[in-house]
């Protein structure tokens, strides 16, 4: 019993797969170009294709690529979407990073107390002639600092 139902299903499974073999094949044949025939071409054949002089011909030129300045690239480091705004999240994913050094106890909460040591001690090493005030240039020194690009590579 079991041969002769295994039978029926491989039977049914040729069958299936010529006629989609067949049904291919046949649309393949369909979409063909037709034979070209000698006697047609010459009866057919019509005026030569201009050739266009190409010496005198100037194309489009490229487009210029405008050169951001350093507060447009800090702006698109922070739109990671482009969209030309900076949402909130997008403002504060680029911040975990000083989080996470700023959560000295690293418990994800930072206290007042951890970011005022920090931010004391930032103050402290900006001050340099020690009179509890910044001017602007000492100011200055709290930016963060310039990466080094890195090297294209790893020689």
């Amino acid at each position: 019993m079991n041969r002769i139902l295994l039978g029926g299903l491989l039977t049914l499974l040729a069958v299936g797969l010529g006629m989609f073999w067949w049904q291919g094949r046949a649309q393949v044949e369909e979409a063909a170009p037709p034979p070209i025939l000698e006697e047609v071409v010459a009866e057919d054949a019509g005026p030569d294709i201009p050739v266009a002089d190409e010496t005198d011909m100037v194309g489009p030129s490229p487009p210029e690529a405008t050169e951001l300045s350093r507060e447009e690239r800090r702006f698109f480091r922070y739109d990671r979407n482009r969209d030309r705004s900076i949402s909130r999240n997008e403002m504060l994913s680029t911040r975990s990073a000083a989080f996470r050094k700023l959560d000295k106890d690293g418990n994800n909460l930072l206290t007042f107390e951890e970011w005022a040591v920090a931010t004391a001690t930032r103050f402290d090493k900006a001050d340099t002639d020690n009179n509890k005030e910044l001017t602007p240039q000492e100011f200055a020194t709290t930016r963060p600092k310039r990466r080094a690009p890195k090297p294209a590579c790893r020689c």
